[in-house]
């Protein structure tokens, strides 16, 4: 009996064992009710003998082994997408998942192994099973990992957004505290409030900005018409208040007027400079050049110290990603290792570019923006 018949013969038997295997993945499948165990089994396997009963020619076959199939028939993108979903919803993990599909193919193949000894011109099934549940495992993984991709973003955008109450009470208490004159220590306790208070805000905004970009949203601008010049020497004002004993060097040559959203760009620099100060020789200054060109602004970043390892550049502007040396000094100091994946993804909502540069001598980041008018 060739495959395709059989699973259609003995689909019972067969979604019988795949509620079994299911009920085993504890402990999502503790309180899931039979039919819910075996969900979308059912439609998956009438897709796949559609699939086996298919004529496909060896270019087809070759093809479909290297992914490049001509996608699913019928049901089996519905059933393979949904069940992912579903199980996603439920709490199942996606070894647990994949576990699925490895059992499912093969309590099949073994029952057919078993009741119907089939001869050597059927064993070319075996290959298109196989590839039809290679298939549908891999739509599965692929919505599996949107859905919980999506929840965590936004769970972690919900919880940046509740935070946001109780701290901005926090940081109000404790300006009115340090207004209050009461004494040096108070004084000193407020300071302290408020300086740990804005850390917890600058990482909120960080939280609230790389989540709005993994949801797709982008980071969200403003723009206005601005001095470049004026809007990035205030920001360097605070960091140099922040950061006494560096010095930072603010450098300035043509027109820096132009249409662009001041607080953002406020925000790149801040998190380019930081970065500086975080990486660089302490005893050298951070150097920040703004150059007004026709057509652009230019804004250099540079610090001296070690060179960033070529394979941590190439990855530089990826959210939370760090070499060994960069993970070790941001321990403990308050930082999601997203700034300049927000730097980046700023420039890029100006439709500006950002690069990075490192040798034994020099690292420098450079940030185009294109100049616009005000109609622009």
């Amino acid at each position: 009996m060739r495959l395709a018949d059989f699973i259609s013969r003995n689909m019972e038997a067969i979604l019988a064992q795949w509620e079994a295997f299911a009920a085993t993945l504890l402990p999502a499948a503790a309180n899931i009710e039979s039919l819910d165990l075996r969900d979308h089994a059912q439609q998956i396997l009438e897709a796949v003998t559609k699939d086996l009963r298919t004529s496909q020619s060896r270019e087809a076959q070759l093809d479909k082994s290297m992914g490049r199939g001509s996608g699913p028939i019928d049901a089996s993108e519905t059933a393979a997408q949904t069940h992912a979903l579903l199980r996603a919803r439920a709490g199942f993990n996606i070894n647990q998942l994949a576990a699925e599909y490895r059992a499912l193919r093969a309590s099949v193949l073994r029952l057919w192994m078993d009741d119907c000894q089939p001869e050597i011109p059927d064993l070319d099934d075996v290959i298109r099973f196989n590839e039809a549940i290679d298939q549908a495992l891999a739509e599965s993984v692929a919505f599996f990992s949107a859905q919980v991709d999506q929840s965590r973003n936004l769970l972690l955008g919900m919880l940046g957004h509740d935070m946001r109450s109780p701290l901005q009470a926090i940081q109000l208490t404790a300006s009115y505290l340090a207004a209050l004159n009461a004494g040096e220590r108070v004084s000193e306790a407020a300071a302290r409030l408020i300086r740990s208070g804005a850390r917890m805000q600058a990482l909120l905004d960080d939280l609230g900005d790389y989540n709005r970009t993994r949801l797709g949203l982008g980071i969200n601008v403003v723009p206005r018409s601005v001095d470049l010049a004026d809007v990035l020497a205030d920001e360097l004002d605070e960091l140099r208040a922040v950061h006494p004993d560096r010095q930072i060097e603010l450098r300035v040559s043509g027109n820096s007027q132009g249409v662009w959203d001041g607080p953002r760009l406020q925000q790149l620099l801040g998190n380019l400079v930081l970065n500086a100060i975080k990486y660089g020789a302490q005893d050298t200054p951070v150097r920040v050049t703004v150059t007004g060109e026709v057509t652009h602004v230019r804004i250099d970043v540079s610090n001296s110290g070690a060179a960033i390892e070529r394979a941590t550049l190439a990855r530089v502007f990826d959210p939370l990603v760090r070499g060994a040396d960069q993970q070790s000094k941001c321990d403990g100091a308050g930082s999601l290792g997203l700034g300049l994946y927000i730097a980046s993804e700023i420039a890029k909502a100006h439709h500006g570019a950002i690069e990075a540069r490192s040798d034994e001598t020099e690292t420098s980041f450079s940030v185009l923006l294109p100049r616009a008018d005000e109609t622009g």
